[in-house]
């Protein structure tokens, strides 16, 4: 099918082919948007997490420290040793969940989608970087049209 089987002229249809490749990008940036929204989400959720688990470490470390330190002192061993061990069973609590928060951050940066769609918005936004503008509406209305570059109108 030739521009003038169905009536329009090329320089129409290269404005219809801009003004399609323009709504694509939006679309494309729209998409973008939209997954950079659930990464951030999921930030949210793992430093959510990890501020509740360190809140619930700093309340129960007092309470579980002593009872802990107190039953492996019953157990025959001195005092300051009992205190010792329940420190150090604390600390390493504390750092297997800042790993598991650090794991929960490091998916964030390796999400593939955002960046497949940041690079196809990029890609389509250098295609139309070489296309002419649509026809603009006049202020009566009507389309304005404007010469192709290299296209004269004995040729259209």
């Amino acid at each position: 099918m030739s521009a003038a089987d169905d009536g329009r002229s090329l320089g129409q249809l290269v404005a219809a082919a801009t003004a399609e490749m323009s709504a694509l990008v939006h679309d494309e940036i729209a998409l973008a948007k939209a997954e950079l929204r659930q990464d951030a989400k999921r930030g949210a959720m793992g430093s959510g997490a990890a501020i509740v688990a360190l809140a619930f470490l700093l309340f129960a470390l007092p309470v579980l420290s002593f009872a802990a330190a107190y039953g492996i002192h019953n157990l025959g061993l001195g005092l300051a040793w009992s205190f010792l061990i329940v420190g150090g069973a604390f600390i390493v609590l504390a750092l297997i969940l800042l790993g598991l928060a650090a794991l929960k951050f490091k998916k964030i940066s390796k999400s593939k989608g955002a960046q497949r769609s940041m690079a196809s918005a990029k890609e389509s936004a250098a295609v139309l970087s070489h296309a002419k503008p649509h026809p603009r509406t006049g202020e009566d209305g009507t389309e304005e049209s404007r010469p192709l570059e290299g296209v004269t109108r004995s040729s259209v």
